[in-house]
């Protein structure tokens, strides 16, 4: 099996604890038999996604380096491509899943227009559905066939959040990740104070992904409990949009520590 060098490693450690603070909160509560290959996976989808949204003049080379490695072509070794090794070395990783969620990459490299549910929906599996699949493929699921279709939707809702929390972010560096057809059904504004049916609507489409998501988490070998802690202190966010009044003032939605500590109470561990 591959081995991946010592100073990769603690990056991956330090980079999920920067990043994802919410993600890392959850992963204190997996296995030590995976906890690592669980950090190395989440720098592998940080790093193209940091190079792809700064515009970074080298993120389509990693990009297509993933795609050559996941097709079994010649290819620059790159970090990505060095910790995807290395992982495919211990586990059955969904290669198909990686392809996809570089086709999300591409789109944003495009700054490609989600114009309806379904082009969204579609992004969001891309870029997030597919992580949720590989994170399971690395956690181990009972059944894959059934552990699958969940993990994406749980992925695809946190992508969601993702959106609803980052909506004046992302207006401020001139991007918006919602669908044009949805915004112009609710108002056509995205303005602090003009988008609570918009929000209404969309809370309740990542709420049913949610829903979705949590019938897969039995499927897990490992990691279930951490599992459940990250979701629910993900949705948090959307409770967190509805007490500010769905975006009435512009910000974005903040869960603090000591309320994603309740939570993970509420499910039953506390964090150590």
């Amino acid at each position: 099996m591959s081995r991946i060098a010592t100073p990769l490693l603690l990056e991956a450690r330090s980079t999920t604890r920067r990043a994802a603070r919410t993600f890392a909160l959850a992963c204190r509560l997996l296995p030590r038999s995976v906890r690592d290959d669980v950090y190395l996976l989440y720098l592998v989808f940080r790093t193209l996604d940091d190079l792809v949204d700064e515009q970074r003049p080298e993120a389509a080379e990693h990009v297509a380096a993933v795609e050559a490695f996941c097709d079994g072509r010649p290819h620059p070794t790159t970090r990505e491509t060095e910790i995807l090794g290395a992982l495919c070395g211990r586990h059955d990783v969904p290669l198909d899943a990686l392809r996809e969620f570089c086709a999300g990459m591409r789109q944003d490299l495009a700054a490609a227009e989600l114009r309806t549910e379904a082009d969204l929906d579609r992004y969001c599996y891309r870029v997030a559905g597919t992580v949720g699949i590989v994170m399971a493929a690395i956690l181990g699921t009972r059944d894959r066939a059934a552990a699958e279709p969940a993990a994406a939707a749980l992925g695809m809702a946190m992508q969601r959040t993702n959106i609803l929390r980052d909506i004046d972010e992302d207006l401020a560096g001139g991007r918006v990740y919602l669908a044009t057809a949805t915004v112009a059904r609710h108002g056509g504004s995205l303005a602090p104070g003009r988008r609570e049916a918009l929000l209404r609507d969309q809370i309740a489409r990542a709420d049913a992904l949610y829903e979705r998501g949590a019938e897969g988490i039995p499927q897990l070998l490992h990691g279930r409990r951490a599992v459940s802690v990250a979701a629910a202190t993900y949705r948090e966010i959307l409770r967190q949009i509805e007490r500010e009044g769905y975006g009435a003032e512009a910000g974005r939605a903040m869960v603090h520590g000591r309320r994603k500590l309740a939570i993970a109470a509420r499910c039953g561990v506390l964090a150590r």
